[in-house]
């Protein structure tokens, strides 16, 4: 498989702080790669550096092989590159339905979406699509602020999505969501966007969820990568398992 995504000594400093130290990726398409790491770790600073919200202090970042590195968020988004936030940018005071409306519409205006911008009766079916894909059509009329935390973050994930992007990144997509639901929404997601072929990179502290979601980690560590690549090797990594996992790494048997 080739690369979707590339990154080439990747480095962001605030003042003294040192947030991405020579960052070096190479994403392969079609995969499902979890980033992990402890609070400051870097991993939202990434994510922030790949999707043009912040700039990089050195370095580049290059999406199916044109560099991106200086391109504002908008930019990045019309090539195919979108994202989710920690905590859901939503429209609190319209409908679930109605956010969907607000997005299609935007991306139509773009020539980022399947209908013509002014197409309302496209963009209205559209909507009704996008909230059975992800089983939101029972909240279709509920105002967003009212909405639990783990639709919220359903809808917030199909707003990306309607601009049919190549790469998805979410950032902490089950934070805030209870135990019992938190498998359900990665389900959703990830069958929601499986017929796509959508590459995705997502967030995670939830170490269940990275077993059972990713094929492949990259783990961070006060802003480099310690570990990277399939999930099985990197979650056994004893630098993983010391800073990331919180467990010590199983040392020599010493005789009594």
């Amino acid at each position: 498989m080739s690369a979707i995504l590339e990154t080439r000594e990747l480095r962001k400093t605030f003042g003294a702080v040192t947030a991405a130290a020579g960052i070096n990726l190479s994403i392969e398409e079609n995969t499902v790669v979890g980033l992990i790491g402890s609070n400051g770790a870097g991993k939202t600073t990434f994510v922030n550096l790949v999707t043009g919200y912040l700039k990089p202090t050195s370095g580049t970042i290059r999406y199916r092989g044109q560099d991106i590195t200086a391109l504002q968020p908008r930019q990045v988004t019309r090539l195919g590159v979108c994202r989710s936030f920690q905590i859901p940018q939503v429209f609190d005071t319209l409908t679930a339905y109605e956010n969907l409306l607000v997005g299609l519409g935007i991306a139509a205006r773009h020539g980022q979406s399947v209908q013509a911008a002014g197409d309302d009766a496209a963009a209205e079916a559209a909507a009704d699509a996008m909230l059975q894909r992800f089983g939101l059509d029972r909240f279709r009329g509920a105002p967003a602020a009212q909405l639990p935390e783990g639709v919220r973050k359903l809808l917030d994930i199909a707003l990306a999505l309607v601009v049919k992007p190549q790469l998805l990144l979410l950032d902490e997509p089950t934070s805030g969501v209870s135990s019992e639901e938190k498998f359900a929404l990665m389900d959703l997601v990830l069958g929601a966007i499986r017929a796509d072929r959508v590459t995705v990179l997502f967030v995670e502290h939830d170490m269940e969820i990275v077993r059972r979601y990713t094929q492949r980690v990259v783990a961070f560590y006060e802003g480099r990568v310690i570990a990277e690549g399939p999930t099985s090797e990197v979650m056994e990594n004893p630098e993983v398992r010391r800073y990331v996992v919180g467990e010590a790494a199983p040392g020599p048997e010493r005789a009594c």
